[in-house]
C-alpha cells in the first residue's frame, strides 16, 4: 500500500513539474502502447494486453489470466472506458509518464497516470498505472 502511495506521489509530481519542451516520440510511441493495449482490454484480448506489461508487472502476473483478471478487478475505467483522451505527459529519464483522462460507462471521470519504462532493446513498456477519480466540476 504505502510502495503504491510512493509511486503514486512520485508520478503525480513528475506531472506537475512538466516543461512546454518534451521529447514527442517517446510521448507518441506511449500513447500509441496504450491506445492498443486500451483496444485489447475492450476486445478481451488477454495475449495482447499483457504483451505491453514490464518485466516487473509480469513478475507479479506471470500470466495473462493472472494480469487480466487484475486488470478486471482493479483498473475498470482502463478495462472498460466509456472515451478517453491524452492529457499531460513527460519524458523522465528512460520513462514517459502520460496523463489518460477516462469517461467511465458509469458516468464518472477518472485519470489514469501511466508510466511507460523504456526497455534494454528500445521498446516501451507499461510499468504502473495509477487511477485517480476526478472530483466532478460544478453543475451547469
Amino acid at each position: 500500500m504505502f510502495r503504491t502511495l510512493a509511486i503514486a506521489l512520485g508520478l503525480a509530481a513528475q506531472l506537475a513539474g512538466m516543461s512546454a519542451s518534451r521529447a514527442e516520440e517517446p510521448v507518441d510511441t506511449a500513447r500509441a502502447i496504450i491506445q492498443e493495449q486500451i483496444a485489447a482490454f475492450l476486445h478481451d484480448d488477454a495475449e495482447t494486453a499483457y504483451s505491453f506489461a514490464s518485466p516487473e508487472i509480469r513478475g507479479k502476473f506471470p500470466d495473462k489470466t493472472a494480469f487480466f483478471d487484475m486488470v478486471k478487478r482493479g483498473y475498470r475505467p482502463v478495462y472498460r472506458p466509456g472515451n478517453f483522451a491524452f492529457g499531460r505527459s513527460k519524458v523522465v529519464g528512460d520513462q514517459v509518464i502520460q496523463e489518460v483522462l477516462i469517461s467511465a460507462p458509469d458516468g464518472k471521470d477518472w485519470t489514469a497516470l501511466y508510466q511507460l519504462v523504456k526497455q534494454p532493446d528500445g521498446s516501451y513498456k507499461i510499468n504502473a498505472v495509477m487511477m485517480l477519480q476526478s472530483a466532478p466540476g460544478p453543475e451547469i
